[in-house]
C-alpha cells in the first residue's frame, strides 16, 4: 500500500484490519514518494480478501493497494553471508550455484551479503541476523573471528539458525554446527542445509570440520 506518511496512518490500517479478525504475519514500513510511505503486510486467515481491501482502499490516508505475492513465495529462504570480501564472495558463488540448482526444481532460496571488517561490526550484523526475515543460515566467512562474534554466534544459534563457519583463526568455528575450510563448499552446504529438496541434514553434522 501507498498511504500518507503521517500520525495515525499505520492505525487506521490495523483497525480495519483488526475489524477483519485477520492476523499480520509480517510487516514493513518504508519512505516512497515525498509525503508517502509505502508499507507491505502480510495477512493471514483473511476471511473474505476482497471486502478487506475495497475497505483499506476507502481510507483516506491510503493512496493505492495492490495484492502481491508474499516475500516468502517469491524470495524464499535466505542464506546469509558475512564476512571479509574475497571470501564471502567465493561462499556466495557457491551458495548462488546451489540454490540456481534446487530453485529450478521449485525451491526459493536468496542469498545475501555483507562485507565486513572488525568485531564490533560483525558482532552487531551477526546478532542482525536474528531480527531478518527468512534467514535460516549464517555462513561467516573470514580469516579470524573471535571475541563477541562468538557469542553473537551462540545467540543467533539458541534462535534456530545455522551457522557455518569457514576453517579460520579464532573462536567462531568452536561454536559453529559446521566448519568447513574451501569457501565454494561451505556456500554449497548452506544451501543445501536449507532446501527442501537436498538429502542433507546439518544437524547430524555438528561439531565437524570438513
Amino acid at each position: 500500500m501507498q498511504v500518507r506518511d503521517q500520525p495515525g496512518s499505520l492505525y487506521q490500517l490495523t483497525r480495519v484490519i483488526w475489524e477483519h479478525r485477520a492476523n499480520i504475519g509480517y510487516a514493513d514500513v518504508a519512505p516512497d514518494a515525498e509525503g508517502y510511505a509505502r508499507i507491505y503486510l502480510e495477512l493471514e486467515r483473511v476471511a473474505e480478501p476482497a471486502a478487506l481491501i475495497a475497505e483499506v482502499s476507502a481510507l483516506d490516508v491510503v493512496e493505492r493497494v495492490e495484492q502481491t505475492p508474499t516475500f516468502g513465495k517469491i524470495y524464499g529462504k535466505r542464506v546469509i553471508v558475512i564476512g571479509g570480501g574475497a571470501q564471502v564472495g567465493q561462499v556466495a558463488l557457491g551458495a548462488i550455484s546451489e540454490a540456481d540448482r534446487h530453485n529450478i526444481r521449485g525451491e526459493r532460496i536468496s542469498v545475501d551479503t555483507i562485507p565486513l571488517v572488525g568485531e564490533a561490526n560483525l558482532a552487531a550484523a551477526v546478532r542482525a541476523v536474528i531480527r531478518l526475515p527468512r534467514a535460516r543460515i549464517l555462513v561467516l566467512a573470514g580469516s579470524i573471528m573471535g571475541g563477541d562474534i562468538t557469542q553473537a554466534v551462540r545467540e543467533v544459534r539458541q534462535h534456530g539458525i545455522y551457522v557455518i563457519s569457514l576453517n579460520m583463526a579464532g573462536s567462531v568455528p568452536e561454536a559453529a554446527d559446521l566448519v568447513v575450510s574451501d569457501p565454494v563448499q561451505a556456500g554449497v552446504m548452506a544451501v543445501m542445509a536449507i532446501a527442501d529438496t537436498a538429502a542433507f541434514d546439518i544437524r547430524r553434522q555438528q561439531g565437524r570440520r570438513y
